[in-house]
């Protein structure tokens, strides 16, 4: 899973038709991060404003991967550990509500261990191999031959997650898409060992907004490459962000023409500005210059400001009860284990390991 998100959020477009929920059925949706550091401006548009809306429309399970961050961090268990914390207060910052969505951390439920390891019996080396999202991430991180086999597996750890709760609807982007299609031959094949259909197949749902670029202009705005706005930074480090942001280097002159694509600033204005009536007319007037960036970046800074400081205000009203936040943390991570051990049960009953 991608460093966004345990069940990751990424796209760049309206989601197809074929992504969208099935008509006429009842969805359960299993989301998630890695607490691998706080979480973002790119988990808020991708991930979390979404998950705020879902909360009331589906059953929600978000889930903390702390077991599976550390199928490339076991050189670094405590950033780990100390981040499960960080991510929930950015969960309740937010406006995920757990009465709502049942929050829980992933190593405190060991059915999803036992269900990993029943799957890996139905996945073979080469079909993990061909998982072109396997493939990019072991790029990434420059692994080469060099992969931590939990790494390497985690696609069918993801799998266990979400049949383990029966999830229908998992969000994720484009790029992602494979670890579905993987999960659904997994439950093709245990269903089809077990005669009958215990598990359930899920889709993808695609957001509308997924991946959003780094204030330098790369692909993805990520905790690991240093260009990315957290939920709680303050006035002064937006600011400071928003100082840096990429916009149009071809843009010298406040007369000069500027030009929209792979213009950060625009970018991040498209995403966040409600007033798309103004910022309109703020990029005809950029595209045909006679407007500079500091105007743009002024307008971006202001917009920023107004969305970050509630979340921010929130979080640290939360942060001054971490016991009542981790209290929340363990009574979700009890529930979430009563419907995972109902599963593991129907799993070992299927295949004969149901002894006593």
């Amino acid at each position: 899973m991608s460093e966004q998100a345990a069940i990751p959020v990424e796209a760049n477009s309206e989601s197809k038709a074929s992504h969208q929920p099935s008509a006429n059925k009842q969805h359960l949706i299993l989301t998630g991060d890695r607490p691998t550091g706080p979480l973002h401006l790119g988990h808020f548009v991708g991930s979390l404003r979404n998950r705020v809306t879902y909360q009331d429309q589906y059953k929600q399970y978000i889930m903390i991967a702390d077991a599976q961050a550390l199928t490339d961090n076991m050189d670094d268990p405590a950033k780990v550990h100390n981040n499960v914390i960080e991510v929930a207060l950015d969960y309740l910052a937010v406006g995920i509500d757990p009465s709502k969505s049942t929050i829980f951390i992933q190593s405190q439920i060991p059915e999803l261990t036992e269900l990993t390891f029943y799957y890996m019996n139905l996945v073979t080396i080469s079909r993990l191999e061909r998982n072109p999202t396997i493939k990019q991430e072991i790029i990434l991180r420059n692994f080469e031959r060099d992969i931590p086999a939990g790494f390497f597996t985690y696609p069918v750890s993801q799998a266990a997650d979400i049949t383990a709760f029966k999830a229908t609807l998992v969000p994720v982007g484009d790029d992602q898409i494979p670890m579905i299609e993987q999960t659904n031959e997994i439950v093709r094949r245990f269903n089809r060992l077990a005669k009958k259909d215990i598990l359930v197949e899920c889709e993808a749902l695609v957001p509308e907004i997924g991946r959003l670029p780094g204030i330098d202009g790369k692909a993805k705005m990520s905790k690991s490459l240093g260009n990315a706005i957290n939920l709680g930074a303050t006035e002064a480090e937006i600011k400071q962000a928003v100082r840096n942001v990429y916009t149009d280097p071809l843009h010298l002159k406040v007369e000069d023409p500027g030009h929209l694509e792979g213009n950060v600033a625009f970018t991040y204005l498209d995403a966040f500005d409600t007033d798309k009536e103004t910022l309109q007319a703020m990029k005809d007037h950029y595209v045909r210059g006679g407007l500079g960036d500091s105007k743009v970046k002024a307008r971006l800074e202001g917009v920023l400001q107004d969305l970050l400081r509630p979340i921010r205000e929130r979080r640290q009203e939360y942060e001054k009860d971490r016991g009542h936040v981790l209290q929340l943390l363990k009574e979700g991570t009890y529930r979430a284990r009563e419907v995972a051990a109902r599963t593991n049960d129907e799993v070992k009953a299927a295949i004969g390991l149901k002894h006593f």
